[in-house]
């Protein structure tokens, strides 16, 4: 960062006393300092010193010293104080404080990772969108595609850096810690980039994460993003796709917004919409009615495209048996599944039945 961002607090010191402020960098050279004259020397001593104490004020050569430390907790500058008495301590932390949110502001403003994390966040607003782009020199309208990795069981602080080793181009791609377990990787694309190339991208970091740190991950993907602006909704897909894939696809660990059909639109139904319909699809017995093995014969009738031969086949049981397990479903609920108008109606039953299921359990 600039050091000019520095010299222009500790200017400011001055009025506060007449004792002599300025920041030394990890290798001890002075790059602030109220006293014009010292700046540029260097003082390995005690920068080695402060590296091996970071968390307090610490004293040498008669100067009080307190570390700026970096995005990783490690030291990347040091505020210091002619002085090594209590006051001198004090006010090493009165410039501390200052110092480290002039840093902290400078890079907020310049860090091109900051401001896409505060895109997909909705933590700044559209116009100022293109004023910040334009400042960092960010393309506005290359493709992007959103991934969101959510840790499953244990989380562990090294998923972000494992991360970051597969997109090294930070100009272009970012790795964004969201919370304890989540973690976005915006990824600039090539035009005409097919949901099968993203899902493949999706399916290298969960591998790779897998074999390096034993994590278990579910992967949402968002739809891919023409505009800077569209960064923001493409995240909120990949967070749909989770939720709403760890109500219909419980199997899948990556989900694609674009795939989620029409599992998606039950999920944002209210509750009460969904047992009315329940209700009147089912009217001479509930679905609850069905006993496993029925659901399981469905199912798989389901999955074998309402092809009874080879639903039976599947099941390994004569072709009259399942008709007679059908026609017993078709007494029970009224919907005969070989019609593929009452098929459609059933298998969206299941599917409220198992999104009211999951509001329960919440």
């Amino acid at each position: 960062m600039s050091n000019s961002v520095f010299q222009s607090v500790i200017v400011q010191l001055r009025d506060i006393s007449d004792r002599t402020f300025g920041v030394i960098d990890t290798e001890g050279c002075v790059v602030s300092c109220t006293d014009m004259s010292i700046l540029g020397e260097r003082w390995t001593d005690a920068a080695l010193k402060v590296g091996s104490a970071a968390d307090g004020v610490v004293t040498f050569a008669q100067k009080s010293f307190k570390a700026i430390v970096g995005s990783s907790n490690s030291f990347e500058y040091a505020v210091f104080c002619s002085g090594d008495d209590e006051t001198a301590k004090s006010f090493c932390q009165m410039a501390y404080i200052a110092l480290n949110d002039a840093k902290t502001f400078y890079e907020e403003k310049h860090d091109r990772g900051t401001f896409v994390k505060n895109i997909i966040m909705d933590n700044i607003l559209p116009g100022d969108i293109y004023i910040r782009a334009k400042e960092l020199h960010f393309a506005t309208d290359a493709p992007r595609a959103v991934f969101l990795i959510r840790q499953v069981g244990h989380s562990d602080v090294s998923t972000v850096d494992v991360l970051a080793g597969m997109f090294p181009d930070k100009m272009q791609d970012f790795v964004l810690s969201i919370n304890e377990t989540d973690i976005a990787v915006v990824k600039q694309i090539t035009g005409g980039a097919t949901p099968e190339d993203l899902e493949k991208i999706a399916q290298s970091m969960e591998d790779t994460l897998k074999n390096e740190l034993r994590i278990k991950t579910v992967i949402g993907i968002g739809t891919v993003a023409e505009h800077l602006r569209e960064l923001a909704d493409s995240y909120k897909e990949a967070q749909t796709a989770i939720d709403v894939g760890k109500v219909f696809d419980t199997e899948k660990s990556i989900i694609n917004y674009e795939n989620l059909g029409i599992g998606r639109l039950i999920y944002q139904l209210p509750t009460t919409l969904c047992e009315i319909f329940l209700s009147e699809v089912f009217k001479k017995n509930s679905i609850d009615s069905l006993d496993q093995e029925t659901l399981f014969t469905i199912n798989k009738f389901f999955e074998n495209n309402l092809n009874v031969s080879e639903t039976s086949r599947k099941l390994f049981v004569h072709r009259n048996t399942l008709v007679y397990r059908l026609e017993k479903i078709k007494k029970l609920t009224g919907l005969d599944l070989r019609q593929f108008d009452h098929a459609i109606v059933f298998k969206v039953a299941l599917m409220v039945r198992k999104y009211l299921s999951s509001r329960e359990t919440r």
